[in-house]
């Protein structure tokens, strides 16, 4: 298979502002692809990184300190700052700079990310709440439809161009480490510096997340799907892992064309949302000023606020529309045991081997089977960013729903940085733990992981550790 060019640019180069249409422009040149331009402008951004030489190509350079530059274009997802980017755009980083259509900059720093599908969260503090991004929707895209894509191409910054849908579902595999499935694949002219900005349709509302180009083809882009990426925006900003806050709600995205609704599916027995009247079956229209069509719009509502504090609810219940009051709780408050605040905790983990003696680390011992939760090592860039007091860790990139790792709180984006008396580090350092010949001894088993800039400790109960 062909490999796949990721777009991160190394090359310093000019930039250039599109400017709106003239007031004074005639009717007839005003179409709307200029409308949609002009409705995402502003909450389309520019992405500026820079990181050290010995992180992107230190097998080419001996100049340990040079800086490298790339590029990359961001879309805002909420007035306070936060932007959706591809998490290759910013990962390994020293440093972010975001530049809003206005010309000005902030510093960024990256809140939460997906490796495995390519999705970053990061954040600005800006002067004045900002412009989200008109959401679409996917589930309705048509061969041959009119795109456009908007983006920081070759640090040229908002350009535009234009194309139509190719073709739909294309999976694309970048290398042993990153593929890309049910993708979008566009002939509009996708560069260096495009990646994580907006494909959009003729209304000016965003299908896609611009991603990959096919390594010197003409006319070949693709996008994630806009339905698809709003999923993982969800849980990028879920509220047990960004505020140590618990809601307990399931619910079901639905899109198909302009019907786009939340509805609730479950809600957990004593959780705020049982507690505040939320039932199956209910829309969910409204959370505090915000309208509601997914759950990354439902955690969005309720994303910086204080545990304890009661939020306002809209759900049209029948014929019924009903305003409830959530009271959002704090995570230590839940029946888990994942939120023990260990701020002040002491390294005491013991180095593990390679050394599998105690038992086969096969299948039927893998941390999937047994932890439910399949784990990455952290790549050299990311290892600084853990807290000084550990070594490294293991990323948490998916827990099956239900397992012991779902069951007590540990969730997508954590970093295990201990098993009882071990450290993980590695894999071989995990599967030395879950193939132990006292692995029983050990039931429930703690662990530590980071989340942010917390150290928080529990236990898994293991339903079969023979």
């Amino acid at each position: 298979m062909a490999l796949v060019a990721i777009l991160v640019s190394v090359a310093n180069v000019p930039v250039l502002a599109l400017s709106p249409s003239s007031p004074s422009a005639p009717a007839s040149r005003i179409t709307p692809i200029v409308r949609a331009v002009e409705r995402v402008r502003s909450a389309t951004v520019n992405i500026h990184s820079e990181k050290r030489a010995d992180q992107a190509d230190s097998l080419f350079s001996t100049n340990k300190d040079r800086k490298i530059n790339g590029m990359g274009t961001g879309i805002i997802i909420d007035t306070r700052g936060y932007i959706v980017t591809n998490h290759h755009v910013v990962n390994g980083v020293d440093s972010l700079r975001v530049t809003l259509v206005d010309g000005s900059s902030y510093m960024a720093r990256v809140v939460s990310f997906d490796s495995k599908h390519d999705l970053a969260i990061i954040k600005i503090d800006p002067a004045q709440q900002l412009d989200v991004m008109v959401m679409g929707t996917s589930s309705d895209l048509m061969l041959g439809e009119d795109v456009l894509a908007i983006g920081n191409a070759f640090g040229y910054e908002h350009t535009v161009t234009r194309g139509i849908i190719s073709a739909l579902s294309r999976d694309v595999e970048v290398n042993e480490e990153q593929g890309y499935e049910n993708l979008i694949q566009i002939d509009a002219a996708i560069n260096p510096g495009n990646s994580g900005g907006p494909l959009l349709n003729r209304d000016g509302e965003v299908i896609g997340i611009n991603v990959a180009i096919r390594a010197g083809a003409q006319k070949i882009g693709f996008a994630i799907p806009i339905d698809d990426a709003r999923k993982i925006i969800a849980r990028l900003l879920n509220i047990e892992r960004l505020d140590n806050n618990y809601h307990g709600l399931q619910a079901q995205d639905f899109k198909q064309g302009v019907d786009r609704r939340l509805i609730v599916s479950t809600t957990s027995p004593g959780s705020p949302a049982a507690v505040a009247g939320l039932a199956q079956g209910d829309v969910i229209e409204k959370v505090a000023s915000i309208d509601v069509v997914d759950m990354a719009d439902f955690e969005r509502g309720l994303l910086g606020r204080r545990g304890g504090e009661a939020v306002t609810v809209v759900v049209r219940r029948g014929e019924e529309q009903k305003n409830l009051q959530l009271k959002i709780s704090p995570l230590n408050q839940r029946n888990t045991t994942v939120a023990v605040n260990r701020n002040a905790v002491q390294q005491s983990f013991s180095t593990s081997t390679s050394d599998t003696s105690g038992g086969s680390a096969g299948e039927a011992k893998s941390p999937w089977n047994v932890l439910g939760m399949r784990l990455q090592s952290l790549p050299p860039g990311e290892r600084s960013m853990v807290n000084p007091k550990y070594r490294g860790g293991m990323r948490v990139v998916a827990v099956r729903h239900e397992g012991p790792a779902y069951r007590n709180g540990i969730r997508e984006g954590d970093v295990l940085v201990g098993l009882n008396v071990w450290e993980t580090i590695t894999a071989e350092n995990v599967d030395y733990v879950i193939a132990h010949p006292n692995l029983n001894t050990f039931n429930p088993l703690k662990f530590y992981i980071l989340r942010g800039k917390e150290t928080l400790y529990g236990y898994l109960q293991l339903s079969d550790s023979k």
